[in-house]
């Protein structure tokens, strides 16, 4: 991540999420936490820790600009389950889990926090986390549609003689489907030589922030072509400008790095511009000319018509991709609709799922959202969760068919290191340590474990492995 990425943790007063604070910190990566009691994560995480309030399960709390300069999202978001019969002021029942004693739900109900929770979270943060896919600009893509105006802007505004059109060819794509096509005829004459074609300002900038450039389909005809990006509404600005070299009678898709993007100015580079900034895209311009800048000039440019099917154009992020979201959610959440399951050797929690108010239903609900949304994700299902120190040995597993415990530092870490590993993107696991749930496990000061590279736990994970495969002939209650 960018020195300037800021992690989001919601649910930072929690055991793990407090623990993935202070990950964070360690390794000086900026934390934002998103809390409902400014006091208390004040007390708990230092007066100086940037905060933010608000209530995932109120939409109207999740204020826009609370999320500005966020990259990830670790959510450790939880409904909140503690004994009948009351904990201490430090809920030392609670973090000895719900093996040992009775449980019922406090505050907010599963629904309203797994699932409800789930979808303002993640309505609030899709916009800065970005898509895996991309995001669409302009053109078609199976049933997706977006249509940009464009108008021409030729060399006639200084004289020459170029005149260039787009238009929309049904039919122009390489599967048959619709394509735009920027052509024309470019001419030197009268000190000419460029054609180009500009989008009238957007309604509202667009906000790429969360991509890293722009990919263009298109089928090239060997011939160099310029493109412009401008940040600005005023219309004689200068534009953040790179090439594309496209090969002839070819589709292809052509990546172009926000980072290639030079400042330029009727064809001069502007040395002391501001840097390019992607959050606020005004308009396109797509451009094929004699000039490249400074005096260069384009090596690929002839005289006459030329014709540029442009099928799409979106904003990606790079290779390789890594995890946006990260969710803490839990083991056994397919568990109580499993068929043929013996519930009397499963935990509690899916033995008191309806008791709980549908606890691991709504979980799972709130899982699916994730898996939905189009942001790259991983979520972790830890086993019971405990005091205990990191360390113990690890048993990854998918499938949710895995019971014991593990550390709640554990899964701090792991949710870290989750961040930076394209292993992880898109997976689903469960994990708990090779302790038994009868032993406890400590670690020596004076001899701690060695970091843990999880890596090697994310190489052998599967996307698409759920759980869920078992209850395809027994579906969830609506």
């Amino acid at each position: 991540m960018g020195t300037s990425d800021i992690v989001l943790v919601a649910g930072a007063t929690g055991g793990v999420g407090r623990r993935v604070v202070d990950e964070l910190r360690k390794r000086g990566i900026p934390v934002r936490v998103l809390v409902r009691n400014e006091e208390k994560a004040r007390r708990m995480l230092g007066s100086d820790v940037d905060l933010v309030v608000g209530d995932i399960t109120k939409d109207s709390t999740l204020i826009p600009e609370y999320f500005k300069g966020v990259k990830k999202v670790i959510n450790a978001v939880s409904v909140i389950v503690g004994p009948k019969e009351g904990d201490t002021p430090d809920r030392a029942k609670y973090s000895q889990g719900i093996k040992f004693f009775e449980p019922e739900i406090k505050g907010d109900s599963p629904e309203k926090v797994e699932y409800v929770g789930m979808r303002n979270l993640i309505k609030a943060v899709k916009k800065n986390l970005g898509l895996r896919r991309g995001k669409l600009l302009f053109g078609f893509e199976g049933d997706s549609y977006r249509q940009l105006s464009w108008g021409a802007l030729d060399d006639v505004v200084m004289g020459g003689v170029s005149e260039s059109t787009f238009q929309i060819d049904p039919n122009g794509s390489e599967n048959g489907g619709a394509a735009g096509v920027f052509k024309g005829v470019v001419s030197t004459a009268n000190n000419g030589g460029f054609t180009s074609i500009r989008t009238k300002n957007f309604s509202e900038p667009e906000d790429l922030s969360a991509y890293d450039g722009l990919e263009f389909r298109l089928k090239g005809d060997g011939r160099r072509y310029k493109v412009i990006i401008r940040t600005s509404l005023d219309w004689d600005a200068l534009g953040y400008t790179g090439g594309i070299d496209t090969e002839k009678g070819k589709w292809q898709s052509i990546r172009l790095p926000f980072s290639s993007l030079r400042p330029i100015f009727r064809a001069r580079t502007v040395t002391d511009a501001p840097p390019f900034d992607p959050s606020n895209v005004a308009s396109l311009q797509l451009m094929f000319s004699k000039f490249e800048y400074d005096g260069k000039l384009n090596e690929t440019f002839v005289e006459g018509p030329f014709e540029l099917p442009v099928s799409s154009i979106r904003a990606y992020i790079k290779d390789p991709i890594t995890p946006r979201f990260v969710h803490v959610s839990s083991a056994g959440v397919t568990r109580p609709e499993r068929p043929g399951l013996d519930l009397s050797k499963q935990p509690p929690a899916v033995r008191l799922n309806k008791e709980l108010d549908y606890i691991l239903t709504f979980k799972l609900k709130g899982e699916d959202l994730i898996r939905e949304s189009g942001i790259p994700y991983v979520i972790v299902r830890p086993c019971a969760l405990t005091e205990e120190p990191a360390g113990a040995d690890l048993i990854f597993d998918q499938g949710d068919n895995i019971t014991g415990k593990i550390a709640r530092e554990e899964i701090a870490r792991m949710c870290v290191a989750a961040l930076e590993s394209p292993d992880a993107c898109d997976k689903t696991f469960e994990v708990k340590s090779v302790v038994p749930f009868s032993e406890p496990f400590t670690v020596d000061p004076e001899n701690p474990p060695p970091e843990k590279d999880y890596d090697i736990y994310f190489k052998n994970l599967k996307e698409g492995i759920t759980g869920k495969e078992a209850l395809q002939q027994n579906p969830l209650p609506v």
